[in-house]
């Protein structure tokens, strides 16, 4: 017996010939938030289509609260698998109210529904004056919030979100993905959503499922995957990173950088190490104040990249090698042509 609510087993489904899910594995605790992020192309939409019951998988199991809704026997409509769905253009219907797109398929009627319609625009944090506003009288980030609303009114099991914020602009999303976040959290609804957006994925789930070519490449919690990537893929798909060749012994890698701690388990020999660049701190040479460690590597600024609350740094280091990047707080960085020294924060990746 499991307590998961959605469970994918060997999903496999191809087009044409052309594998677009091979293999995957997936489950949901309830409550949870599940990320599946990847490049256009991936899979991850067609994930989401076939959990949905819009597409079935040529191989493999979808199990919804305990229930099969897609095997080699069976195939449950979409309609009675206790899900709700949020397309990504919301698809409210424009000739209906906010309350009547709310409201569409509700079982309750009369003042029953208006009362929910009422509970579930609270949940997604729109006041009753929105109510009588049809779909072209909103913002982008209230129709998502709508769509929401009324994929909620049935009380499904699990929610499905088809990149819900990918058609906003940059502050619109980040204020609507907060809010989307908070009302999932309100009803503890179990939610997949899928998206290309790293940041998104990272920032809104529990779980974190990263994709390429119809596969995960790695599933765990966000800090997880993000500071512990599987592989150089995963690592440079979730952020910039910075890999520098080494060797590790009994728990360190030592490179260019210095001698690094690295993650639990990583095996003797030559490595690649994996360092993000919030991890990095550089510190002029002028400014250690006679506390210049010698084992520090140093090195010298050769650009700089303002981004407002960080600033990248890019450092050439004494040696041969590729150009360091840096990233760390704008205030008072070191200027270009400065001497720097370099510091490493934290545990680095070991990958063979």
């Amino acid at each position: 017996m499991t307590d998961d609510v959605l469970q994918v087993r060997g999903l496999r489904k191809a087009f044409n010939g052309a594998a677009v899910l091979d293999g995957i594995d997936l489950s949901l605790t309830p409550g949870t938030i599940t990320a599946v992020v990847g490049s256009s192309g991936c899979g991850k939409t067609t994930l989401l289509r076939v959990i949905a019951g819009f597409e079935s998988p040529d191989a493999g199991t979808v199990t919804i609260g305990g229930r099969e809704m897609a095997g080699p026997t069976n195939t449950v409509a979409p309609h009675r698998r206790d899900i709700g769905y949020v397309a990504q253009d919301g698809a409210l219907f424009p000739h209906l109210t906010v309350a009547q797109n709310v409201a569409y398929g509700l079982p309750e009627r009369g003042a029953a529904a208006r009362a929910r319609v009422g509970e579930l625009l609270d949940t997604v944090s729109l006041d009753s004056s929105f109510a009588d506003r049809r779909p072209h009288q909103l913002s982008g980030g209230q129709q998502q919030r709508v769509a929401l609303a009324r994929a909620l009114a049935r009380r499904p099991v699990v929610m499905l979100l088809d990149e819900p914020f990918s058609a906003l602009d940059t502050g619109l999303r980040a204020a609507t993905r907060k809010s989307v976040a908070q009302a999932l959290s309100d009803t503890g609804v179990t939610t997949l959503i899928v998206t290309h957006d790293q940041e998104e994925a990272l920032s809104i789930s529990d779980q974190v499922a990263v994709m390429r070519e119809g596969r995960f490449t790695q599933v765990g919690t966000p800090e997880h995957v993000y500071r512990q990537p599987a592989d150089r893929f995963t690592a440079e798909f979730l952020g910039d990173c910075i890999t520098v060749a080494g060797t590790v012994t009994s728990g360190w890698a030592l490179c260019a950088l210095g001698r690094i701690p690295v993650q639990a388990g990583a095996p003797d020999g030559p490595c690649t190490l994996v360092l993000r660049p919030e991890q990095l701190v550089a510190t002029a040479i002028s400014d250690c104040a006679g506390d210049v460690d010698a084992a520090a590597p140093v090195g010298t600024v050769v650009a700089t990249e303002f981004l407002g609350h960080d600033v990248l740094l890019t450092i050439e280091p004494p040696a041969a090698g590729e150009p360091i990047v840096v990233r760390q707080h704008s205030l008072n960085p070191p200027a270009r042509d400065t001497k720097v020294r370099i510091d490493v924060r934290g545990t680095g990746t070991a990958l063979p």
